[in-house]
């Protein structure tokens, strides 16, 4: 058989028949994807891509501790499956007891689609968006424009098995447009994203007409020196600091003495203010339109992950509310660990609690300051305050007197989200939202502009 003759749910199957471990957990994701590509208002290439991973986790009780051994490989053939499952046990022969071992998931779990074959995209994925985009390359021809971009949709079907019985299944589709809009010199640029799970509610003409008003602002040009400045931050800026800083969240290294969220003297800082105003910041598997794995899906141990919690049931969490510390990262290992409650992350972050006003109707209230496009190359400085640097990219814009007079140059930021949050003296709607950083690993996320009074622009870039 070839690893595409048989259906998923089979091979999991097939796998933990042939374990021979006290425990084992077998994942096996499918995924297919599909692409367009542009530059110079033109279609360049596009394409379909389709594979298969096989994840084997084996538990071996030991007289001094559970030990697990995961070994993970793509396009595993019949012939292949005994070996990988013998090797999965090997390794967890050969290994010392796991820090993180706990009983595995048990229960009823089925789920009623576990045996169905599994969802792809397609080409199809693009019927609407494609000839509305070469229409918005007519429109940018017209105008003096050069668009550049990509339209990328992924379809990831994971299944999982356990020797407790657990069956699960879930399809993930997972869609991200980029857009980029230049002068025909190249010396403007101007730069817009979307998430989306089906591309049936992206509008290439509204981007378009967006980028175009962007690349007119920077007809003026501004030198500004580094320093604090007012600041607008756009929900992708927003959503790119605080999706670091939830990476950042981790229970047990909070608890340690190891993070900005550990209190001096010893414990966490769960249960403080982070900010005055009333924002909320938390995951839901279930939130419309950003839904997300319901169950933890774990292919390795590491930090507050578990490979022991695959299958655990995720539920809606809030990280801060009203502006307080409300939770950290936890598996079940480490919630013990710290006497933490268990929290185990969920693959999207939504802000809420702000003004209902859109970013434009804040930039008419704003006398002085920048208004920023998307932050980009973003690093860990200091873990103790999670001092980030990066660099502004494609747009910083002064507004004087409710209105954008001009573009200024780039800056390198030096920035703290946890700080950051304290300061904000204003937020707006909250909308989805494509992080531009961090869009290869994580891309359901619901922002809203923020102000801040003092961002610290620390030095000038030249770059883009």
């Amino acid at each position: 058989m070839s690893p595409r003759t048989n259906k998923p749910h089979e091979i999991v199957e097939r796998a933990l028949g042939l374990s021979r471990a006290d425990g084992c957990v077998v994942i096996a994701d499918e995924q297919s994807t599909a692409n367009l590509r542009w530059a110079g208002n033109a279609l360049t290439t596009n394409g379909v891509t389709r594979g298969r991973t096989l994840t084997v986790i084996a538990t071996v009780d030991g007289k001094e501790g559970t030990a697990s051994g995961v070994v993970s490989r793509s396009a595993v053939t019949a012939d292949e499956l005994e070996p990988l499952v013998r090797a999965a046990e090997a390794a967890a022969r050969g290994a010392a007891p796991a820090e993180d071992a706990q009983p595995l998931v048990s229960g009823v779990a089925v789920a009623p689609d576990f045996t169905d074959a599994p969802e792809e995209t397609s080409s199809a994925v693009f019927a609407d968006f494609a000839p509305a985009l070469g229409e918005a390359f007519a429109r940018a021809r017209a105008g003096g424009r050069e668009l550049y971009g990509f339209a990328n949709h992924e379809m990831t079907s994971s299944y999982v098995g356990t020797s407790t019985g657990l069956r699960l299944r879930h399809d993930q589709p997972n869609g991200t447009l980029e857009l980029n809009a230049k002068s025909p010199d190249r010396t403007r640029s101007a730069w817009a994203g979307r998430s989306t799970r089906d591309f049936k509610d992206v509008d290439p003409a509204a981007l378009d007409a967006e980028l175009a008003v962007r690349l007119g602002w920077a007809e003026r040009r501004i030198e500004l020196p580094a320093g604090r400045y007012e600041t607008l931050l756009p929900p992708t800026a927003v959503a790119d600091l605080l999706i670091y800083q939830m990476w950042s969240a981790s229970g047990r290294d909070a608890a340690e003495g190891r993070t900005v969220f550990s209190k001096p003297g010893g414990g966490t800082r769960i249960g403080e203010k982070l900010t005055d105003l009333p924002l909320t910041l938390r995951s839901d598997p279930n939130e419309p339109g950003l839904e997300s794995l319901p169950f933890v899906l774990a292919h390795s141990s590491g930090g507050d992950a578990s490979v022991f919690d695959n299958g655990l049931p995720l539920a809606p969490t809030e990280w801060v509310a009203g502006g307080e510390l409300r939770n950290l990262i936890t598996s079940r290992f480490t919630a013990g660990l710290t006497g933490l409650p268990l929290a185990p992350a969920v693959d999207n972050l939504v802000l809420d609690g702000g003004e209902d006003r859109s970013l434009d109707e804040m930039i008419a209230s704003t006398e002085r300051g920048l208004l920023l496009t998307c932050l980009w190359y973003i690093r860990e400085v200091d873990p103790a305050s999670l001092l980030l640097t990066g660099l502004t990219r494609d747009g910083v814009y002064l507004v004087e007197n409710g209105e954008v007079t001009g573009e200024v140059n780039n800056f390198r930021f030096n920035e703290s989200p946890v700080g950051l949050l304290g300061r904000v003296t204003e937020a707006g709607r909250t909308e989805r939202t494509l992080p531009r950083e961090w869009s290869d690993w994580f891309t359901r996320a619901a922002m809203p502009p923020v102000r801040v009074p003092d961002f610290n622009m620390s030095s000038v870039s030249r770059g883009v």
